[in-house]
């Protein structure tokens, strides 16, 4: 008789549970896509994928308000219709009466954990993929409709008078490129062809201009060009973020920071600077003597009167600057370009770069006797001499980049661009490690006071009988709202590096705790009347 109760009463709250939990669903499904849409400009193919990708963050908050709303409601009625009265008179003890809901709190529990840690990083990943997939007409659907594209995650915009995605072609382009407040530069052209090249963890996407104009400041400087070659990346927004991790990618990015994408980019911004003023450096101290770099079709030797290294990962020659280059041999001299002023840019991937070499105004002369002016000519491909690259011995980016080893590898020491770059790295590091410790905990906090929640709920259905249906859930809501409080709390005082180590994650468990003891306090007075 006992197990026919329980099973009717089970039976009833989930029955509720279910249809609360797809209304709940329906409604808060369309607002977690908003920024999606906005951010990227999908289509309606994308928001159906989208929806289903991100029902698990959904489900995360809809279950356990799910759950509470059925079980407060039943067992109010239960009450109110003196079911709960009949059955304490037939010998039928309070608590019994109380475990299909507790069956149905820890199933939420697990669920919401296992929603937490596994299932909802798996699903970030897949949107994260679809969204990549389709950038493509993303991009152009977005000029097609607004004239113009901000790529997310970056301040530059593109603009186009016309957009033909058969083609991949843009017609009257306008590309700003933004760099804080300041716009860095601005490039016009006719057309421009368009080619994604999708990485793993980000989007590259590479402009063709054809009779390209740029206006730009500083050593960008202002040029024509018959083709243009620009790259753009398009970085990851939703899975680069700790609170869509799984709980093993969390593990292995605890024990080595370089596994997180914005840590590593950061680092490989760090690495380059430094590369950039130990190239200087050894440039400089080789006097007026020619440098010599390398790359596989040629050999360039140069000289100039001074040498320095800038932000943005560039060494800045000046004065006379003499280039002459050679075959990939050194036997066979090839020309020599003269000017005032070039530019060393660290280019490819930042942790195993290339050098670009940029001559402004070069007069050059070939080993036939033919010369003339070139606007703007660009050898590229060098590779980094040994001298520079055998300075990092350890094997560990971080380790190399470490302010210890820059100001021993450095006799002037760091640049002041440098050393912010170097201390945004370490509070990207000290944040992450502190954003890992507040999401795991704030996880584990949610999904285990699902149980005590729930269970309050049932409480003050029974207690709240006389009243209306709702209000019990109503005044269960609020320990709801009082837990998420101090799980906010926690996570912010965690983050905070002037906090107490340790202080937010204690605040984190003392609302659990909080709530745990109303749950003993409800079921006093329960059992006392």
């Amino acid at each position: 008789m006992v197990f026919t109760l329980q099973r009717y009463i089970f039976r009833e709250v989930f029955k509720v549970f279910v249809l609360a939990t797809v209304a709940l669903t329906l409604i808060l499904s369309l607002g977690s896509i908003l920024r999606p849409v906005a951010e990227y400009g999908v289509g309606p193919r994308q928001v159906v994928h989208l929806i289903g990708y991100f029902l698990p963050i959904t489900l995360t908050f809809v279950l356990p308000m799910a759950a509470l709303f059925s079980t407060a409601l039943v067992y109010g009625r239960f009450a109110s219709d003196n079911e709960l009265d009949a059955c304490r008179a037939s010998g039928v003890s309070m608590l019994t009466l109380v475990y299909p809901g507790l069956a149905l709190a820890v199933m939420v529990a697990i669920a919401n954990l296992t929603l937490s840690f596994h299932v909802v990083p798996a699903f970030v990943h897949r949107a994260e993929t679809s969204l990549k997939a389709d950038a493509k007409q993303i991009l152009f659907r977005n000029i097609q409709r607004r004239g113009y594209y901000k790529p997310p995650g970056t301040l530059s915009r593109i603009y186009a008078d016309r957009a033909d995605s058969q083609n991949n072609t843009l017609l009257g382009v306008v590309i700003a490129e933004v760099k804080g407040s300041e716009i860095k530069k601005i490039i016009t052209a006719e057309n421009a062809k368009i080619h994604f090249n999708p990485h793993k963890r980000f989007n590259e996407v590479q402009i063709a201009a054809h009779n390209a104009y740029q206006m730009g400041a500083g050593d960008e400087g202002d040029f024509s060009a018959k083709s243009l070659l620009l790259m753009i990346e398009f970085p990851s927004l939703l899975g680069d973020d700790i609170k869509f991790k799984k709980i093993d990618e969390i593990k292995k990015i605890r024990l080595d920071p370089m596994q997180f994408y914005p840590i590593e980019k950061l680092a490989g911004d760090v690495y380059a600077q430094f590369l950039a003023e130990l190239l200087a450096q050894d440039i400089s101290s080789h006097g007026r003597h020619f440098y010599k770099l390398y790359s596989g079709s040629k050999i360039v030797e140069f000289t100039a009167s001074d040498c320095v290294a800038q932000d943005e990962e560039k060494v800045r020659l000046s004065g006379d600057v003499v280039v002459n280059e050679f075959d990939s041999a050194g036997k066979r001299f090839l020309r020599t370009l003269r000017c005032t002023k070039a530019i060393l840019h660290i280019e490819g991937d930042k942790l195993a770069p290339t050098l670009t070499m940029e001559l402004y105004s070069a007069r050059w002369q070939c080993a036939d006797g033919s010369e003339g002016l070139a606007r703007r000519p660009i050898i590229r491909g060098l590779i980094l001499p040994r001298t520079v690259t055998d300075k990092f011995k350890t094997g560990n980016v971080l380790n190399d980049i470490s302010p210890a080893s820059v100001s021993a590898a450095l006799k002037n020491g760091p640049s002041p661009g440098l050393e912010r770059l170097q201390n945004k790295l370490q509070r990207k590091i000290w944040n992450t490690s502190a954003e890992i410790k507040a999401e795991i905990h704030s996880r584990l906090v949610f999904g285990i006071g699902c149980v005590p929640l729930i269970m309050i709920g049932i409480g003050l259905g029974i207690i709240l009988k006389g009243g209306h249906l709702l209000s019990a859930f109503g005044a269960s809501s609020i320990p709801a709202a009082v837990l998420t409080v101090f799980i906010m709390m926690g996570r912010n005082v965690t983050k905070n590096p002037d906090s107490l180590a340790g202080s937010g994650v204690t605040l984190m468990w003392v609302g659990l705790i909080l709530l745990s003891l109303l749950a003993v306090v409800v079921y006093r007075k329960l059992l006392k009347n």
